[in-house]
């Protein structure tokens, strides 16, 4: 590619047929010198814009993979952790009905136990209270027999 400057410094040899007025060849290479330092500086400096505009696009992108992974990380965290919760309550739930089976257990034999010294002492009541019953039928008989002696 040209630059300016080569505009600017190319030399033209001179014929003296009927060639060109040499200043309006100069003057005309001096506006075209002007104009294409101008769009040449303007093409430098939009391939330096493009330049940076990649690195931002890359820059980006890195940044645009790295928040993917972040939020594949933090769902696959939030899995982990409802699993994590759903398994413990599963086991809270397990241990209590253990445990009330445990305490219907405890109270059941405690029930039966309750019975059974329920049982055992009505029985010895009604053995008492019989014996009462012998007992005051003897002392009335007794009573008797000293009345009429």
């Amino acid at each position: 590619m040209l630059t300016p400057l080569d505009i600017e410094n190319k030399k033209f040899q001179r014929k003296m047929m009927n060639g060109y007025n040499v200043d309006e060849v100069d003057d005309f290479l001096d506006e075209i010198t002007v104009d294409y330092e101008r769009l040449y500086k303007e093409n430098t400096e939009l391939r330096a814009e493009i330049e940076r505009s990649k690195e931002d696009l890359e820059k980006y992108k890195t940044i645009e993979q790295t928040l993917q992974n972040t939020l594949v990380m933090a769902q696959k965290t939030a899995d982990d952790i409802k699993n994590t919760a759903q398994d413990e309550a599963d086991n809270i739930i397990k241990n209590a009905r253990a445990k009330m089976q445990e305490s219907v257990d405890e109270l059941t034999k405690e029930s039966e136990t309750r019975k059974r010294e329920f049982a055992e002492t009505k029985k010895q009541f009604d053995i008492y209270r019989a014996k009462m019953e012998a007992l005051l039928i003897s002392q009335l008989e007794l009573l008797k027999d000293m009345k009429e002696d």
